[in-house]
């Protein structure tokens, strides 16, 4: 568990482009990616496989200022509550061509309404409707909630959309009838999606269902193995909590198990610096 609750990273543009520079004294803010790994490669490293994709949940910096140090960043407002088009358009147009946005799939999708998550979507869910919400439910809501994230997706331009789901979805038969059903039927068109289950889903039934329905599986690699899925898809939560700020022996490690293509997320307090470090460290 999280040792404190991660801030609201995203907001909108209008927080993104005004938000102030770091605290005195934080010198690896200044050490861009570009600087750690030499012109035009900000951040991905290829292996022979493609790239090695360096980025954050979240924006820690302004969205200029982060775009010319990381070529990836994973959406996390469209989680809690879908931007306006406006925004997302905002969003693509300040970012060079090049740089990658992945994102999370609406929450009204994967988490039920009692999940304190809600508190953030700006509107109350009727009692009534209560039970169509959340856990790939076969409703005419779950399905619409898809329809929303996948048009702000494709107004970002990304091609992954990642689906985290709450421990209380565990692998019971009416969840994983559910899994399927959404996932066979959800218009996938050039999106690669990415699962992170939680709740105790016994490996050899998550490598199934991504073999089955063409799922990439999200793990933090200081946590789980991941069962399957092309490009790897990790996400850095902290080893012991969202405080954690990893060690040079951990990146170290993270270097060993990266094999591109793949995506590295940090998702702690130190995302920002560790995310610049890491580069560094696949530059050695």
């Amino acid at each position: 568990m999280r040792a404190a609750a991660a801030p609201d990273e995203t907001g909108d543009l209008r927080w993104l482009e005004q938000r102030g520079p770091a605290a005195p004294g934080r010198h690896r803010d200044r050490m861009t990616a570009e600087h750690a790994v030499g012109p035009g490669r900000s951040g991905a490293r290829r292996d022979g496989g493609g790239p090695i994709k360096v980025g954050c949940c979240g924006f820690p910096r302004r969205l200029a200022e982060y775009a010319k140090a990381l070529p990836v960043v994973e959406v996390q407002q469209t989680f809690y509550r879908m931007p306006r088009p406006q925004t997302a358009e905002r969003w693509r147009a300040a970012v060079p061509a090049e740089f990658e946005f992945t994102l999370k799939a609406w929450q009204l999708i994967t988490h039920p309404p009692a999940s304190p998550t809600y508190r953030r979507l700006g509107r109350e869910i009727p009692a009534a409707a209560r039970p169509r919400y959340g856990s790939f439910a076969p409703t005419d809501e779950v399905r619409e909630a898809w329809r929303e994230t996948r048009a702000v997706a494709r107004l970002l331009g990304a091609t992954v959309v990642v689906f985290q789901c709450p421990a209380s979805f565990a692998p019971t038969r009416e969840h994983v009838a559910n899994l399927r059903r959404f996932f066979r039927d959800a218009e996938r068109e050039e999106f690669r999606f990415v699962w992170e289950p939680r709740g105790g889903w016994p490996a050899d039934l998550i490598e199934g269902l991504c073999r089955e329905l063409d799922l990439v599986h999200c793990v933090d690699p200081f946590a789980d193995r991941s069962a399957y899925g092309t490009p790897r898809y990790y996400r850095l939560h902290g080893r012991r909590g969202f405080r954690y700020r990893y060690t040079d022996d951990d990146l170290r490690a993270l270097r060993g198990w990266c094999q591109a293509p793949a995506y590295v997320l940090f998702n702690n307090v130190a995302m920002w610096e560790d995310a610049l470090r890491f580069v560094h460290e696949l530059a050695r």
